[in-house]
């Protein structure tokens, strides 16, 4: 297999040939080209499967090198570099059915995998020419037809295990050389991808990657691969047809270097669950315990599980904590220390790595109770506090691992803590308060809109306001409107009707009265009287 590198700038040419590993991917020869015509002569001479071409070029772009190549019927996969991240550029290269458009500067790790992709593409192409010529075309439909026999299996055992007869129903309706004394067994992984990485930016380039590194993994003689599939987002099972008689040992051994991969290969961690193996008329109860355990466990990330364990063990019986002590701990500014406590106990409930997600949701119900009530004692709104995207995204990935959980509990304290230390300093709680007021004052401000910026008790935020400023929220609030409207009125040419809108007035004879109390005279005259004689 042979790729052809199409570049005006040297030094990128020099780049792609160094820092890509093209012997790794079975890259016989790397050929370069300087412009579209010099692409043009190397493609007629010889056998190309690979381009990877820049779009701006002085000669001619490589837009209009992929036109020729789809011209001429070439069956080679492009994949095309920018500088620019023009629509216009993209939407043509789609049209011309380009592999892949890729972003310089260029990332050489993803753009490796862009390649290997390409690789896999002009490899399958190769095998369906050759499937075409020789008539057999279920080759290439085979992998498709186990993935949907497998993923019906799947999601047929989600509630109920498939009964033995549905299984014999499907094997013969796709005509699957499976028998019923076949011995299957699932593993089920539970990926998480690191922040930032291509499993949160580039799924489908990391699926793919993921692929690559289990087909790896698996492959042995003990055992065929009969599908890897995806059953809900970052949660993957895998079938395993056993040759001879099941080792779980050597399963839990692969599990255990799949797991040294994924963290510095594809930046996740993982959580791998081996379910029980059993023959093929069985093969719904085996999914249904898999899945359920799957469910119900609480995971241990980088860790491997058996269902095995898991179903011989004493169902866990949630025991709360000593709460009247952790309360303690919040009632002494102890934060630190509870944190410690809660993410120790966390540890000790795991046990014999083994923790229900239903009772790890009780004990997370009691040391939110606890921090809520504690806020709520301060005069902090902790529903309000903790309301918004990253609160919400914890909260409801809390439950995946034991990790998440202690991350969703660090997180609790720590915003706790920090808007304690803020509450407890009323100077700036009321300084807070007197700077919105200033920047909005002609906003509708009730008392309870002004609480909620500093996710205060409405009635709390009204005392500490006035104890420190000596002033009550509501004239405050007239100090400041009835200011801005002497400023106006000073000022501008506008009519006392539009001031008293401005400064958060509709209703003018309100407004009137107000400014009267305030200054003296009704708004209508002061304005005359500043016109009249304005100051120097």
């Amino acid at each position: 297999m042979n790729v052809l590198l199409v570049d005006d700038d040297f030094y990128v040419i020099a780049a792609l040939q160094k820092r890509i590993d093209w012997d790794s991917l079975n890259i016989e020869t790397v050929y370069t080209a300087n412009n579209v015509a010099q692409a043009r002569e190397i493609i007629e001479k010889h056998s190309i499967q690979i381009l990877i071409s820049d779009i701006e070029m002085p000669q001619g772009s490589g837009l209009e090198l992929l036109a020729w190549i789809r011209e001429g019927n070439y069956s080679i996969q492009t994949i095309l570099l920018t500088n620019y991240a023009d629509f216009n550029y993209a939407q043509k290269a789609i049209e011309l059915q380009s592999f892949e458009y890729f972003l310089k500067p260029i990332e050489f790790d993803k753009l490796m995998l862009i390649i290997q992709k390409a690789v896999t593409q002009a490899k399958e192409q190769q095998s369906n020419k050759i499937a075409i010529q020789e008539g057999y075309f279920w080759q290439k439909n085979q992998a498709k037809i186990l993935e949907h026999f497998w993923r019906k299996m799947v999601s047929s055992s989600t509630s109920f295990p498939i009964k033995p007869a549905d299984i014999t129903h499907d094997i013969e309706e796709q005509n699957l050389s499976y028998q019923m004394n076949d011995i299957l067994q699932p593993i089920i992984f539970n990926l998480f991808p690191y922040n930032g990485s291509m499993g949160k930016e580039e799924k489908d380039l990391f699926d793919f990657a993921l692929l690559n590194v289990l087909y790896e993994l698996f492959q042995n003689l003990c055992f065929t691969i009969e599908s890897i599939l995806e059953y809900k987002d970052y949660n993957w099972i895998a079938i395993l047809k056993w040759n001879q008689a099941p080792d779980t040992p050597l399963l839990e051994e692969i599990c255990s270097s799949f797991i040294q991969k994924a963290n510095p290969y594809l930046k996740c961690n993982v959580c791998c669950n081996i379910g029980l193996y059993d023959k093929l008329n069985n093969v719904g109860n085996v999914l249904k315990q898999s899945l359920t355990m799957d469910e119900e466990n609480t995971r241990c990330r980088n860790q491997t599980f058996l269902v095995e364990t898991y179903l011989h063990q004493n169902k866990t019986i949630y025991t709360p904590p000593d709460l009247a002590y952790l309360e303690e701990l919040l009632n002494q500014n102890k934060f630190t220390i509870f944190l410690e406590e809660v993410t120790q106990y966390l540890k000790v409930m795991l046990n014999n790595r083994a923790l229900e997600t239903s009772v790890l949701s009780l004990y997370r119900i009691d040391i939110v109770q606890l921090v809520y009530s504690f806020l709520n004692l301060k005069g902090i709104r902790s529903h309000k506090l903790y309301s918004g995207k990253t609160n919400d995204k914890l909260f409801m990935h809390s439950l995946d691992s034991i990790e998440d959980m202690e991350e969703y509990l660090e997180y609790l304290v720590t915003i706790a803590m920090k808007y304690r230390d803020f509450a407890a300093q009323p100077q700036s709680v009321a300084e807070e308060i007197k700077q919105y007021i200033h920047a909005n004052y002609g906003d509708d401000l009730t008392r309870n809109d002004l609480a909620e910026i500093v996710y205060l008790n409405p009635d709390y935020l009204a005392r500490i306001f006035k104890r420190e400023t000596g002033v009550s929220l509501g004239s405050y609030i007239i100090q400041v409107r009835i200011s801005a409207a002497k400023h106006l009125l000073e000022t501008t040419n506008m009519s006392v009707y539009t001031v008293a809108n401005k400064v958060g007035y509709n209703n003018y004879s309100y407004f009137s009265k107000l400014f009267k109390q305030e200054v003296g005279l009704p708004p209508n005259e002061y304005k005359k009287e500043q016109h009249y004689n304005p100051a120097y």
